[in-house]
């Protein structure tokens, strides 16, 4: 049984909604969920990567110009690369100012869902972690599912664990 208060969102691209819905229906149920309305989890944020050069400049010599074109946080990601947070509107925005008057290469832009702060949900290892943990793989394997956000967070669990889901979450 996976907690009701994990969440999913999938991103699929399909030419047949009925067929695709049908489909995620049958994973979410196999993996001992039930399927429902879980947008509320999340919001959706633009997200831009410019690359962190070897001389290039960091997150506050930048700052002021991606506030100015949107940007509404800014941090460094585990690669040092700098990131950048917007409304989605904004996105495209930060990437034809930002990147162009600093010199740095965008490594990805895009539209996301993150989940909202009040509604993550640790996941321990127990029999839970195993069916979500199949169910995203399953999804992963679903030929058009481009993406999958969930409001999950580690709970008790080693590293390994944790990053099979990982590995399987856009995150």
């Amino acid at each position: 049984m996976i907690p009701p208060t994990i969440a999913l969102i999938v991103d699929i691209e399909t030419e047949s909604k009925l067929r695709a819905l049908q489909d995620m229906n049958l994973l979410v149920k196999k993996a001992k969920g039930s399927a429902g309305s879980s947008k509320f989890f999340f919001s959706r944020l633009g997200r831009v990567v410019f690359e962190k050069g070897e001389s290039g400049p960091d997150v506050d010599q930048i700052l002021d110009d991606a506030i100015e074109a949107g940007a509404e946080d800014l941090e460094n990601d585990a690669d040092g690369n700098i990131v950048v947070w917007t409304q989605p509107a904004a996105t495209m925005q930060v990437c034809k100012t930002v990147g162009p008057k600093f010199g740095l290469k965008i490594l990805s832009s895009d539209i996301i869902w993150t989940a909202n702060e009040d509604t993550k949900t640790k996941l321990d290892a127990s029999e839970e972690l195993v069916n979500f943990t199949e169910l995203l793989e399953a999804l992963r394997e679903y030929p058009e599912v481009q993406a999958v956000y969930s409001n999950v967070t580690k709970g008790s669990m080693d590293d390994d664990e944790w990053a099979k889901i990982e590995e399987n979450l856009d995150m």
